[in-house]
């Protein structure tokens, strides 16, 4: 499989790595929206959960609307990539959300999400919908105990989750430039295995993903909880339809490598 034209296609190396940082600057960046002033917002139009769960759905309908389109366009998948993480960057770190942007974020993700798939499942027939069926699996969990109150974010936890994640990010740069280069094939270091047990780094890593990635759906909840508490402007339920949105593309992306990996 270490031929596959998934492998050397330069939006199969970093996608996973712009979702990655996207997603370790999201949370924080929720909360300090949250907490920043809004001018000629009526007093009573606040955000609410229940808006929140809408403009979360739009987003979704619009990504997978697009997703049917970029499964049949799989040249499209680099420049998806790298427009997505360019809107992505503009609504982290843009003071009042946009809908708009919130938008057109979730519209260029579907076509590489939907172009990602395509190369991965013509490879690996069927991962995607193990991939999706374990993306529901994580967030319906996760939703499910952080309601219950069985799990919240904490400072010690983020931080350990902040040093954590640039860890990870400095691994799959070095990882990607061994790959663009040459020196590795596959999925490069992730590819190799732990000693004589035949295990590859790349499913244990992908444990370990999954687990940064759940925990951040923990800080979005949080920041959308704590955004309703303080009775944040109503335009503020996109910027957590955002948040939300980043984590779950990058929780698929990286479950379709770790399937991959297993399968390969």
């Amino acid at each position: 499989m270490a031929n596959n034209p998934a492998f050397n296609n330069p939006a199969f190396k970093n996608g996973g790595q712009m979702q990655a940082a996207s997603a370790a600057m999201t949370a924080e960046q929720l909360q300090h929206q949250y907490d920043q002033p809004m001018a000629s917002v009526d007093v009573t139009d606040r955000m609410t959960i229940e808006d929140t769960v809408v403009k979360t759905a739009v987003a979704f309908v619009v990504m997978l609307a697009t997703a049917a389109i970029g499964w049949n366009m799989p040249g499209i998948m680099l420049p998806a990539a790298l427009i997505g993480f360019v809107l992505a960057m503009v609504n982290i770190f843009k003071k009042v959300p946009s809908a708009p942007l919130v938008l057109a974020y979730a519209a260029v993700q579907g076509l590489f999400v939907g172009a990602l798939s395509a190369y991965f499942e013509t490879a690996w027939p069927g991962i995607v919908v193990q991939a999706v069926i374990a993306t529901f699996a994580v967030v319906g969990v996760t939703l499910a105990l952080f309601a219950s109150g069985k799990v919240r974010a904490s400072k010690k936890a983020t931080k350990i989750f902040m040093v954590a994640m640039i860890g990870y990010l400095v691994y799959s740069l070095v990882n990607m430039v061994l790959m663009m280069t040459g020196v590795v094939s596959g999925f490069g270091m992730s590819s190799a295995t732990i000693g004589n047990t035949g295990i590859p780094i790349g499913a244990v890593l992908g444990i370990f993903v999954v687990i940064l990635a759940a925990y951040s759906l923990v800080l979005d909840f949080d920041s959308i909880q704590r955004g309703v508490q303080n009775r944040a402007p109503k335009v503020y339920a996109w910027a957590g339809a955002f948040g939300i949105m980043v984590t779950v593309i990058w929780l698929y992306t990286e479950l379709l490598r770790f399937f991959a990996i297993l399968r390969d």
